[in-house]
């Protein structure tokens, strides 16, 4: 049986394709609506071969075609945009149809190396969706409230009051809604009983919130992805690199910037936290620095530790318990 690649670039409101065989290549563009979605993939199910379909993640954009995908049975890989433009060498210039064509070829040579996508639950999509709102709601908060301390700075005058009472007001406002949105995250979680108790087993870490909790499971899908802990510390951008070449080049072990910079800031929080309470995680972070270890370093082997933990409570489907004994 003959092989077919798709690639797939994907915008707000168009999906330009292209189609590869061993022979030759065609190109379609249709609107990124599920009623065109279907009419090209009832299309493509007519075609004796085996189908490899890619695209890249672009968050909400990718949802019609997830939502036709889950009941089709291609191969279909999500890929990193960094890795394919890493992966193409030096390019001029660009647009939809070479993008997809570039996908196309880039999943032709290397799909052996992915694993294929498969449907998330919809209280996973739920969430992903409800944390990218609070994400948005807390950047703005934190915009507004930068706004108020320069307005400190200045002299006060009667139009400086009025523009910082509202900027409260919008505040106060933004913290409601904030609420009102966790409020949903956590009824998404309790009605799919196993994700809540997977979150349930992971904040018994010293650290870790409600926040970090949610942002693991929506990174890992729901703990079905990235469940090895190495991985995931590599994608977090905990993990240091050795830079070494030759005898010229030499220097300290360090973390990547090709990570997610999402969890890795909440990472960092929750280490933060830990460190500060009373725990085996404390009493590790208190050794290293005595012994002359940089802080961040050990901080950052904190981090480490956090996620390893926590991909092992869920392995083992148990709670965490601190091996402190205090006198």
């Amino acid at each position: 049986m003959k092989s077919i690649y798709l690639g797939i670039e994907i915008s707000k409101k168009t999906l330009d394709i292209c189609l590869v065989d061993q022979k030759s290549e065609a190109f379609f563009k249709i609107e990124n609506k599920i009623k065109a979605i279907k009419k090209l993939f009832k299309q493509i199910t007519t075609l004796d071969a085996e189908i490899f379909i890619a695209m890249e993640n672009t968050g909400l954009y990718n949802y019609n075609l997830y939502e036709v995908l889950k009941d089709y049975s291609f191969n279909v890989y999500v890929i990193d945009p960094k890795h394919i433009k890493r992966s193409i060498g030096l390019v001029r210039g660009k647009n939809d149809k070479v993008d997809a064509k570039r996908i196309a070829t880039f999943i032709e040579r290397n799909y052996q190396d992915f694993d294929c996508w498969k449907p998330i639950s919809e209280a996973v999509q739920n969430i992903k969706i409800l944390m990218s709102q609070r994400r948005h709601k807390v950047k703005t908060r934190q915009a507004i409230k930068q706004q108020n301390k320069e307005l400190k700075t200045v002299k006060r005058t009667k139009i400086i009051s009025s523009s910082m009472k509202i900027n409260l007001k919008e505040i106060e406002q933004i913290n409601k809604h904030i609420a009102a949105i966790e409020k949903l995250i956590k009824e998404e979680i309790a009605n799919d009983s196993v994700l809540k108790k997977d979150i349930e087993r992971i904040r018994t870490i010293p650290g870790i919130g409600s926040v970090t909790a949610w942002t693991l499971a929506v990174k890992t899908d729901g703990f079905v992805r990235l469940t090895n802990p190495r991985k995931l510390a590599c994608f977090a951008g905990v993990v240091p690199f050795e830079q070494q070449s030759g005898t010229s080049l030499k220097t300290k072990p360090r973390v990547s910037k090709m990570a997610d910079m999402q969890l890795k800031s909440v990472l960092q929080m929750a280490a933060m936290r830990a460190v500060r309470m009373d725990n085996d995680l404390q009493h590790f972070y208190l050794r290293k620095v005595e012994e002359g270890k940089n802080k961040m370093s050990v901080l950052n082997a904190v981090r480490n530790k956090l996620i390893h933990i926590a991909m092992a409570l869920i392995k083992n489907k148990s709670f965490y318990e601190n091996r402190l004994v205090l006198s």
